[in-house]
């Protein structure tokens, strides 16, 4: 067991010496959400650093911080393909439900393909609160999981040639686009995930490089904190309350494990 599988393995809690099987991954995919927040501290902090397998450990492994899609969709890459699995990564473009249009930040979503007896299925744990929990296959099933309802369907546009289709649980009464991607486009290398950073850093119209965020899944929901905010949903329901600096690092401690902010 080399270093990044025996870190990884213990950080989201997946046993040391069980074999991960294509039918293990629901388990394996839910105990990562559940364990590597969404986050951007080192955005915020302007602490960014150069995209490596290395530092990708380091920051989610060693320093146990989270990350945003580019750093956690590759760190998940690594250990899947360590584990005998056939992927690649995609980048894909999301779409905006505020402003109804695809994001102006072009292809920044950083996702996974995955091969498995010869169907093409979609992995993501670096959406923040919109995670499938399962492999998703490329063919519109829908498939189905604590956190709602998730379908790839095959739709050409400037963005790709499939888009995710989410509905989640308490939260969406109809399906709605979370991203394109583009599967005749894998990454040539982790040069493109230094290009994406540098978008998401840089932007104007980032919605990453302004506020601090972290979101996570928990056993019956999810938790948000930003610098003004904790949103709570347990078993469907939410309740939200207003906070200061001292209680934004309060909670970033007792439910996301930042020990120093």
């Amino acid at each position: 067991m080399n270093e990044l599988d025996g870190l990884f393995r213990k950080r989201v809690g997946f046993p040391e010496n069980d074999i991960l099987t294509f039918e293990k991954l629901d388990s394996m995919l839910e105990k990562t959400a559940k364990s590597l927040p969404f986050e951007n501290l080192s955005i915020i902090s302007n602490e960014t650093s150069v995209i490596t397998k290395e530092s990708l450990i380091t920051k989610i492994l060693v320093k146990n911080e989270g990350g945003l899609c580019y750093q956690l969709n590759p760190l998940l890459y690594f250990f899947l393909v360590e584990n005998g699995f056939d992927a690649v990564l995609v980048r894909g473009e999301v779409y905006n439900y505020t402003t109804m249009d695809w994001s102006k930040l072009g292809r920044t979503h950083v996702t996974i393909l995955l091969q498995h007896e010869g169907h093409t299925y979609l992995v993501d744990t670096g959406f923040g609160g919109n995670l499938p929990l399962k492999p998703v296959p490329l063919n519109g099933e829908t498939i189905s999981s604590r956190n709602g309802e998730f379908r790839v369907k095959m739709m050409e546009s400037d963005y790709g040639d499939y888009v995710l289709e989410i509905k989640l649980k308490y939260k969406d009464t109809e399906w709605k686009i979370g991203y394109a991607f583009d599967t005749k486009r894998p990454l040539k290398g982790l040069s493109e995930l230094n290009e994406v950073q540098g978008i998401i850093v840089q932007h104007k119209d980032s919605r990453f490089n302004k506020h601090p965020l972290i979101t996570q899944l928990t056993s019956d929901g999810n938790v948000t904190l930003t610098d003004t905010s904790f949103t709570q949903w347990i078993n469907g329901k939410s309740s939200k309350e207003k906070i200061d600096n001292v209680k934004f690092k309060e909670l970033a401690k007792q439910h996301f494990g930042f020990q120093e902010l």
